[in-house]
């Protein structure tokens, strides 16, 4: 079986030989740790791959992952503390609802975006490793709103539900559909999407508010991606156990949570077998603080609660800042043993 039949066979409930694997490395992991995320990938190779085709900014500049400033393509400014972070949004260019009258989102990224190398990197891959292929699209709009307005402006903007709002939704709205609609061409698997919407007990505004703001737009999103015969993969952190429904309604083939912010269990009695758990392991406590045998117990917890051997689940986890690597390679490892020998 191929990477690519397995990942298929994964997200439609047609019993892969084993979960897919996926690594998901931040910026510190290549800075400080690159030959021990080369030697397990090598080991291990993952069952996922991709490209980004979007053209640079006119506005960007600096280095993201490094400690300083980086400002992004819409004009962003982050500041890291320290190397190996993406750092925080200091500096959102629409915190002044004046600046928005004359605002343009960096539609020449899509312009001069090389969709072609998604089709050449396709073929190159059917032609030799065969693994599924998902681009991730950086389609994130509440996230980037946050960036252009500021975090507390935006939570207040969705109070007063404004005009100004409401144009700066549509704007952003309008470019992340030129983005999905330039990938849907091409020849990918599958795109991705992704908004962090838990904080660690509850969503961060009520479900009934994300219902009515911003599920039409991920729906949207949903059926362009459909529409071209691909997958969609979503990821959001925190507690998102209030949108699994909605996720599932419109049409998400796999999401990436939090699932040590949630009742594990609860959510797969309500919808395992509805939607596939694109990973993954506790970061917060397990795989940064943990024991190899910490990580050995996490990884039967979530297989005895999802892995039936039918599919919807992925081994997957996130490499953060300071993680130790045998504590990453440890949960790999574990999916690859028996249930009844993990603790």
């Amino acid at each position: 079986m191929t990477s690519r039949e397995r990942v298929f066979r994964a997200l439609e409930f047609r019993r892969p030989d084993r979960a897919p694997r996926d690594y998901w490395a931040l910026p510190w992991v290549s800075q400080f740790a690159a030959a021990e995320f080369a030697a397990l990938t090598a080991q291990l190779p993952s069952d996922m791959t991709g490209v980004d085709v979007l053209a640079a900014g006119e506005r960007q500049r600096g280095q993201q992952g490094r400690k300083g400033t980086y400002v992004d393509a819409w004009g962003c400014a982050w500041e890291a503390a320290e190397d190996g972070v993406v750092g925080e949004v200091k500096h959102p260019p629409l915190a002044d609802w004046s600046a928005l009258r004359t605002y343009q989102p960096p539609w020449e990224i899509v312009r001069k975006a090389d969709w072609d190398a998604v089709n050449r990197a396709q073929e190159a891959n059917l032609a030799g490793q065969k693994r599924f292929f998902c681009c991730f699209t950086h389609v994130r709009p509440f996230e980037r709103m946050q960036f252009l307005r500021g975090s507390e402006n935006l939570f207040l903007d969705l109070g007063y539900d404004s005009a100004e709002f409401h144009r700066l939704r549509e704007m952003v709205h309008e470019f992340f559909l030129a983005t999905l609609d330039g990938y849907a061409r091409t020849d990918c698997d599958a795109l991705s999407l992704m908004d962090d919407w838990g904080s660690q007990q509850s969503l961060l505004i009520s479900p009934a508010m994300w219902r009515d703001v911003f599920k039409p737009m991920y729906k949207d999103y949903c059926d362009r991606i459909h529409g071209a015969g691909k997958k969609v993969f979503f990821h959001s952190d925190g507690h998102i156990f209030d949108i699994y429904e909605d996720l599932i309604e419109i049409g998400v083939d796999a999401v990436n949570s939090q699932l040590f912010c949630m009742d594990i269990e609860a959510v797969a009695r309500q919808f395992k077998g509805r939607i596939t758990f694109w990973g993954e392991i506790d970061r917060q406590h397990v795989l940064p603080f943990g024991t190899v045998q910490d990580v050995r117990r996490a990884v039967g917890r979530v297989r005895r609660a999802l892995d039936d051997g039918t599919g919807g689940v992925f081994a997957q986890c996130e490499w953060g800042v300071n993680n130790p690597p045998a504590n990453v390679r440890a949960v790999y490892e574990a999916w690859l043993e028996p249930i009844d020998q993990l603790p």
